[in-house]
């Protein structure tokens, strides 16, 4: 399957926006989904996964009640909507699908994705 995130750019302190994940090729609905974020300098990171039907989540504790990841089947898409953004969430994000047997898994590991989207740019100004 072939990833294309969209939906970064610059926003202040408090902001929102709202990132999204277009698949293309095969079965999406196959696929549990999560976004990761690198900043300069440090480690690829999970921001929040999503099992294959959206009905289990996972958020990392520092974007917890912040953002919400959903995704829609029949449009081959996920997204990740990001309220109350700081500057520390300034950030490339990728989106990422893991091939899932179990449609209740999600997966919080890079390790566990075998697809990755190119990356969006998400800048926060203070």
């Amino acid at each position: 399957v072939q990833l294309q995130a969209s939906g970064g750019g610059l926003v202040q302190a408090g902001g929102s926006l709202r990132l999204s994940c277009e698949a293309f090729g095969r079965t999406f609905s196959s696929y549990a989904m999560g976004w990761f974020r690198q900043a300069p300098g440090k480690e690829r990171d999970i921001v929040a996964a999503i099992s294959r039907t959206g009905y289990r989540t996972y958020y990392a504790d520092s974007v917890e009640g912040r953002f919400t990841i959903s995704r829609d089947n029949s449009k081959n898409a996920l997204y990740l909507q990001m309220n109350s953004l700081s500057p520390d969430d300034t950030a490339v994000y990728y989106c990422a699908g893991g091939f899932a047997l179990d449609s209740g898994r999600v997966f919080s590991q890079i390790r566990d994705y075998d697809y990755w989207g190119q990356g969006t740019l998400v800048t926060v100004s203070s």
